[in-house]
């Protein structure tokens, strides 16, 4: 699988604050506890396990167990559930949601980056373990991101009514979706095995989150991948007293708001991706997941009669906490308070989020995570290569926009030269002497000499367009071939890893896939990998 690299700058498809965030500049460096570079996780080490606990990882490790008695343990992944009882054993997690049949291909990178860190931080601290972490979004309630995959140009829905934690959803109607997958795939030995896969994970199990901890250990179980719910009342009751802090102090709205108002205040222009809400928690029960809202002393849950006093719902606090529901602003800090982890793994609006955290957790006295963005891939086949050489374009080139894309292969491949740049310097040029010429005359005329200067530089500039727009025309059968194909690899103009399904390369290429990629994508090289399969 030969392999080239494009900054991720250079992509643009990342935003300002994920590239100046790997650029590390000095703005940024208050919002983040250490870079991820290999020699940083030693003070990471040691922090961390200073600061956690022993009896934590008790109670984490017999949750895990137990959490993982519906499905085939393998021993690998059961030596790394077993290994978190040591005070030497540390987590790389990331999260992600419970997508049909994982959703969008990235999936598969990010939990690639984290095994592989794992990997690399093994043989660099060979006295510590490292265990990776899939952390199952499965009380996220927004049912329309999940229920769906793309598969050869269509998608494959899940249509059902969905209300409360999504993980907790029965999985009627997914054998109609079945159905439908089936009909799509051949009758080939990888088609039989992606069949087998769907049938065993969503129509033999009860609900949603067995589904997916079934499909993914059966992926990633040989790498010691550790699934883990959070959605666990015993792993909830050591959040209980953040919680608490939560519903009386509302640290969290006080904390993430300053770090936002900070980020707006600097010269990057840089977009908030989450707002916190006075209270960041959901109450969970049957079929619900609302917000809980504290309007005069009184604490209620949004859209319910549901109501309590603040020692009533410090009571229901105590006695069941899996009905406090972390949102995006708490989920991070859960996952910090109960893992050993040393470093989270996202995509670039994840990152993003957790950039506005850090002070936060410095209040509750946990300890910040290093933030790494997964790696990106954009998959190719030898003969998309092919094409491409043959009309002179590079696969580099596919990541401008389509109208950009035209205009640069219109000027490359074109006859003639569409490039004004030197007559407009030319031009130029005779107009400095002109602005000396009237400096020395009358320095009134400067005025009608600017004005016929623009007027002169704007017909280039129209005559350019006109003449670009012609070629374009002229060669509009060369131009589709090259969007054809950029359409291909970029679907919706988009990321390849944003729109496909994993499985569409499984069904061509196999098992091999997932080993090759596991093999030559380094987590910390910090550029978008193009890989040709």
């Amino acid at each position: 699988m030969p392999t080239d690299c494009i900054k991720f700058r250079d992509t643009n498809y990342f935003s300002s604050l994920i590239c100046d965030y790997l650029d590390q500049k000095d703005d940024l460096k208050s919002f983040y506890n250490r870079f991820p570079r290999l020699e940083n996780f030693k003070a990471q080490i040691e922090e961390k396990q200073h600061s956690f606990s022993s009896e934590t990882r008790q109670v984490l490790v017999q949750s895990l167990k137990t959490q993982y008695t519906s499905v085939t343990i393998t021993e690998a992944t059961e030596n790394n559930i077993n290994l978190l009882k040591n005070t030497n054993t540390f987590t790389i997690t990331t999260g992600h949601q419970l997508n049909l049949f994982t959703g969008p291909l990235y999936f598969f990178y990010k939990i690639i980056s984290t095994i592989n860190l794992c990997t690399e931080l093994k043989a660099a601290y060979p006295h510590q373990n490292f265990v990776p972490i899939y952390w199952m979004a499965t009380e996220d309630h927004d049912f329309e991101e999940i229920n769906y995959f793309n598969f050869h140009g269509q998608k494959v829905q899940w249509n059902r009514k969905a209300s409360g934690p999504v993980g907790e959803l029965d999985l009627n109607g997914l054998d109609t979706v079945f159905e439908v997958f089936a009909n799509q795939l051949n009758n080939s030995t990888t088609a039989e095995t992606l069949k087998q896969l769907f049938k065993s994970a969503y129509l033999e199990h009860q609900n949603l989150t067995d589904a997916m901890r079934y499909l993914v250990n059966e992926l990633f179980a040989t790498y010691g991948l550790v699934i883990v719910d959070g959605n666990d009342v015993e792993l909830k009751r050591l959040f209980i007293p953040y919680v608490e802090d939560e519903l009386v102090n509302q640290t969290s709205f006080d904390k993430v708001s300053q770090a936002n108002s900070y980020l707006n205040g600097l010269d990057g222009n840089y977009k908030i991706q989450v707002n916190p809400r006075e209270i960041n928690l959901f109450y969970i029960i049957k079929n619900v997941r609302e917000r809980i809202i504290e309007t005069n002393g009184t604490y209620s849950v949004l859209n319910t009669n549901m109501s309590w006093s603040k020692s009533e719902i410090l009571k229901v606090l105590l006695e069941h906490p899996e009905r406090f529901s972390p949102n995006v602003i708490m989920r991070p800090l859960f996952q910090e308070v109960i893992l050993p982890n040393l470093c989270y793994i996202g995509g670039g609006g994840e990152l993003a989020y957790w950039l506005q955290l850090k002070s936060n957790f410095e209040a509750q006295k946990v300890t910040f995570p290093m933030l790494l963005l997964r790696n990106s891939v954009l998959l190719t086949t030898e003969k998309q290569k092919d094409k491409l050489k043959k009309m002179n374009v590079s696969v580099k080139d596919l990541f401008l926009k389509q109208n950009d894309l035209r205009t640069k292969v219109t000027k490359q491949v074109s006859k003639i030269d569409i490039d004004f740049s030197s007559q407009k310097a030319h031009l130029e040029q005779q107009f400095k002497e002109l602005y000396t010429l009237a400096e020395q005359t009358d320095t009134s005329f400067i005025g009608a000499v600017k004005a016929q200067e623009t007027k002169q530089i704007k017909g280039l500039e129209n005559l350019e367009k006109r003449l670009l727009k012609a070629q374009k025309r002229k060669l509009s059968d060369y131009l589709e071939r090259v969007t054809a194909l950029q359409d291909e690899l970029f679907p919706r103009q988009s990321l390849q890893e944003r729109n496909m399904n994993f499985f569409e390369f499984y069904l061509e290429y196999g098992d091999s896939i997932v080993p090759k990629l596991i093999e030559e994508l380094d987590p910390l090289k910090g550029e978008l990998y193009i890989n040709t399969l």
